[in-house]
C-alpha cells in the first residue's frame, strides 16, 4: 500500500505543533510496512528532508518554497473573496502542479492532509483521482477554535478588530471545513472534544480519534540544568500563534501580579520562536522573559518550578503540556488548555480557570516541592500510559484498516 501525505511544512525536526504530529503518524505508518511518499513546503534554512530521519520513513520526498501571502493578499481575500483565511494561506501553483504531477505518475491507495491549510488540495485530489481515499487529519476543529477566538476578543474593546475578523472567519471557515468533512473518506480528529464538534458541522462524516502522542522516553534525558530562579514558572509555544499570545497577555496582565506578591522572587520565561510584536510590552517586564526560538525546550521544561497554560482559546489537544507531562513537570492549566486530555485536577495537573484561582494554584504549588514532584510524577506516568507514540498507533492503523488498508 502507497500513500500521499500533504503537509504544510516539513515534519522535521519534531519540535513543535504539526511537526510532532506528523512525524508521529509518518514512524508508526512505516513500521508497520506502509510506503509512504510526502509533498511539503519547506522555509528558507531548514533542512533539506533527505538530509534528516525522514529519509528512512518516506520514499519519494518533494519540498517546494512556503507560499508566501503578504498583508495586502491577506486583506483583498477577505474583502473580496469568500474564502477563509486557512483556504488560502498554503496555496502555490507550483504545489498543485507537483501534486497532480505525482497523482498521475503514482497509483496512489490513499492521500492524507495534515491540517486543514492543505485542504486547499483537495479539489484536484478529486478532479485527478476521484477514486482515491483521502483522510483529513485534522490538527484543531478550525471553525470552532475561531468561534471561541471571537467570544474572548469581543469582550474587549481593543481587541475588537480581532474579534471582527475571528467572526468572518468563524462563518467561512463552518463552511470550508463542512465540505472538507464531506468529501473526504475518514476525519481523524485529536480528542472527544472535536470529534463531537465535526459530528455537529457534518453529521453522518466518518470521525475517528487519533490523539496526539510524543516520544515520551526522549524527555526523561538528562540536559544540563538552567539557573531560572528558585520560582521560575514557564510557558512554551510557537509564540506568533494567537492562542499562546492570548495566553501570555492574559497571565502577565492578570495572574503575575498577584503571583509575585506573595511570592516575590516569582519569574516567567516565554520560550518559543516568532514571538509576535503584541508582546514587544511584556519582553520590558523585569518578571518575564521572552526568550524567542530555542534549539530544545527540554532544559526548560526541566528547570523551572512550575509549567503554566493560561489558555483560553484553543481546540484540540495540547502538545505542549503533553511534553511537559513526560518531563514530570508540575503543571497548572485552564480548563480549555488540558482539553481532551485525561487529567484529573490535583492529581496530575491543577486545573484553574479565573485570575485568582490560577494564581493561587501557582503560588501553592511554588511554595509546596513535595507536592510539585507528587504532581510531575503522576503526570509522566499518564503521559507514558496514555500518550506514547507507540500506545497510539494501534488507534491510526485502525483508521486504516477501517478503509480497507493494510500493509
Amino acid at each position: 500500500m502507497r500513500l500521499l501525505f500533504l503537509t504544510g511544512q516539513v515534519p522535521y525536526p519534531p519540535h513543535a505543533g504539526g511537526a510532532l504530529r506528523t512525524y508521529g503518524l509518518l514512524d508508526g505508518l512505516h513500521q508497520a510496512g506502509f510506503a509512504i511518499d510526502l509533498l511539503t513546503f519547506i522555509e528558507p534554512g531548514q533542512p533539506d528532508p533527505a538530509s534528516t530521519p525522514l529519509a528512512t520513513l518516506c520514499g519519494e520526498m518533494v519540498a517546494l518554497p512556503a507560499p508566501r501571502r503578504s498583508l495586502a493578499d491577506r486583506l483583498r481575500d477577505l474583502m473580496l473573496t469568500p474564502y477563509a483565511d486557512m483556504a488560502r494561506r498554503f496555496y502555490s501553483p507550483q504545489f498543485e502542479a507537483a501534486l497532480k504531477n505525482q497523482l498521475l505518475r503514482v497509483d496512489y491507495d490513499l492521500v492524507q492532509i495534515e491540517s486543514l491549510e492543505m485542504a486547499a488540495y483537495l479539489p484536484t485530489i478529486r478532479a485527478v483521482r476521484p477514486a482515491v481515499r483521502v483522510i483529513y487529519d485534522s490538527f484543531n476543529a478550525e471553525f470552532d477554535l475561531q468561534r471561541l477566538m471571537y467570544e474572548i476578543d469581543r469582550r474587549v474593546p481593543a481587541r475588537l478588530p480581532g474579534a471582527a475578523y475571528s467572526l468572518i472567519q468563524w462563518q467561512r471557515l463552518t463552511r470550508f471545513e463542512r465540505k472538507v468533512c464531506q468529501q473526504v473518506d475518514c476525519v481523524i480528529a485529536v480528542s472527544d472534544a472535536d470529534a463531537e464538534a465535526f459530528g455537529r458541522l457534518a453529521p453522518g462524516v466518518r470521525v475517528a480519534i487519533v490523539p496526539n502522542a510524543i516520544y515520551v522516553e526522549e524527555y526523561s534525558r538528562v540536559t544540563q540544568q538552567l539557573d531560572l530562579g528558585s520560582a521560575a514558572l514557564l510557558f512554551t509555544g510557537t509564540m506568533n500563534y494567537r492562542p499562546n499570545v492570548d495566553a501570555v497577555m492574559w497571565f502577565t496582565n492578570h495572574v503575575l501580579a498577584e503571583i509575585r506578591h506573595a511570592v516575590p522572587e516569582a519569574r516567567l520565561f516565554v520560550v518559543g520562536n516568532k514571538p509576535h510584536n503584541r508582546l514587544d510590552g511584556v519582553r520590558q517586564r523585569p518578571d518575564v522573559e521572552v526568550t524567542g526560538f530555542v534549539q530544545d525546550v527540554l532544559p526548560f521544561l526541566q528547570s523551572a518550578a512550575v509549567y503554566v497554560a493560561p489558555l483560553r482559546m484553543g481546540s484540540g489537544t495540547r502538545l505542549k503540556l503533553l511534553q511537559a507531562m513526560a518531563a514530570g513537570c508540575a503543571i497548572i492549566s485552564t480548563r480549555i488548555g488540558a482539553q481532551g486530555l485525561k487529567v484529573t485536577s490535583g492529581r496530575e495537573v491543577i486545573l484553574a480557570d479565573d485570575a485568582t484561582s490560577f494564581a493561587q494554584g501557582t503560588v501553592a504549588l511554588l511554595r509546596d516541592p513535595a507536592h510539585r514532584s507528587r504532581l510531575g510524577q503522576a503526570a509522566r506516568e499518564l503521559a507514558c500510559r496514555e500518550y506514547d507514540w507507540p500506545v497510539i498507533w494501534p488507534r491510526l492503523l485502525k483508521v486504516y484498516a477501517d478503509l480497507g488498508l493494510a500493509p
